[in-house]
């Protein structure tokens, strides 16, 4: 998530021209965050799913995720994948790219410099064709298809490029920044570095994933209406200083279970919208922690996120079906990476690898029957043997 306000920007759907992509900067925090539009072009060839090995979610990975709010699996994206996203970093920051929106290094600027360009961009996904195939990761899909599917809409992308010394970030939760109804919002965040507590690893609060999201003032009615009558607002959400953060209060009352996601390259941590976390700066002499985080939710959760005025009808469209079918607008990816949208084999509960056939519990599939009952079985001396 970002503290910069992002605004305008065309932002997905099928159909639009191309516009030109909107930068806004925090200078408090140094962060750059790139809102990048899809176009109407001629989109490349479908990829073919190839190389990767289905992942199955176990029983107890599921229990932790919902347990706990968040879920690491460990080496889910081969080191290869790691090593082209370490690479596509250093040609990011030392500007050896042409991304709309991304200046190129000033002439004579220092490694230090340079490498303190940004410190995290958002939604490349819509311009670079390898950001758009690690927000479909097939491997990434095939967990959150199991912890929020079978539907899956791929929604944000950012990259974090955090050099030593650079700043983290306050106690906040992802659904109060992207709103779903029903809520199913869930990241992906996959450590193309180590990540520990030099370095400025994630802070998870086991529990906090039952919280409801809590507002800022003016946001009282965004995410739970009126229906919790006792909601208080909180201030400067994300902000550093826990004395002006008030979420941190909410934090306290889970003392002594916050826990650091200490993590390996190729690991990925999978969290709930709800749960608390937040993140330490970079206290390493020479270490960055990069990763790549996608934001999604259940593809049949309507909502009216996106850079710029939300449409009246909602803003599903803008965002890519990534797996299974819904009954709301999507998006289709515009590189052609392989996923539900533009992949008949990835469609629906019914589809091949997809997930079983939903079946009806009665035997007529439609009408509840009736038939005498057998009084005998409910008399508690009958089961006394």
């Amino acid at each position: 998530m970002t503290l910069a306000k992002l605004r305008e920007g065309s932002v997905a759907g099928q159909g639009e021209m191309m516009a030109a992509p909107k930068v806004a900067k925090d200078p408090g925090l140094g962060i750059t965050a790139v809102m990048a539009p899809v176009t109407d072009a001629e989109v490349a060839p479908t990829k073919p799913l190839t190389g990767y090995e289905r992942y199955r979610v176990s029983v107890q990975e599921y229990v932790t995720f919902h347990a706990q709010g968040f879920l690491i699996v460990r080496g889910l994206v081969s080191q290869e994948d790691v090593q082209e996203l370490a690479r596509h970093s250093e040609d990011l920051m030392y500007g050896r790219l042409d991304v709309p929106g991304l200046e190129s290094p000033p002439p004579g600027a220092s490694p230090w410099e340079i490498e303190q360009r940004y410190l995290r961009v958002h939604m490349l996904h819509r311009v670079l064709e390898i950001h758009e195939r690690y927000l479909l990761h097939p491997r990434v899909l095939d967990v959150l298809e199991a912890l929020i599917g079978p539907d899956v809409m791929a929604m944000q992308s950012m990259f974090f490029l955090k050099f030593p010394g650079g700043e983290g970030q306050g106690y906040h939760q992802d659904s109060y920044y992207i709103p779903t109804v029903p809520d199913t919002l869930c990241g992906a965040w996959i450590a193309v570095d180590r990540a520990d507590e030099e370095n400025g690893c994630m802070w998870f609060v086991p529990g906090t994933q039952n919280e409801p999201i809590y507002p800022t003032a003016g946001r009282e009615l965004a995410n739970h209406g009126d229906a919790l009558g006792d909601l208080p607002t909180v201030e400067n959400v994300s902000v550093t200083d826990d004395s002006l953060n008030t979420l941190s209060r909410v934090a306290a009352k889970y003392a002594g279970r916050e826990v650091p996601a200490i993590m390996e390259p190729g690991d990925v941590a999978f969290f709930g919208g709800h749960v608390l976390h937040h993140s330490y700066r970079n206290m390493s002499q020479g270490r960055f922690r990069r990763s790549f985080v996608g934001h999604y939710a259940n593809a049949r959760s309507f909502t009216m996120w996106g850079y710029g005025d939300p449409d009246a009808n909602g803003s599903n469209y803008k965002h890519i079906l990534a797996r299974g079918s819904t009954h709301l607008p999507y998006a289709t990816p515009r590189f052609g990476t392989a996923c539900a949208a533009n992949t008949p084999a990835l469609r629906g509960p019914r589809a091949s690898g997809s997930g079983a056939p939903m079946m009806a519990n009665m035997a007529d599939g439609e009408m509840m029957t009736t038939a005498p009952m057998d009084m005998a079985r409910n008399d508690p001396d009958s089961h006394n043997e």
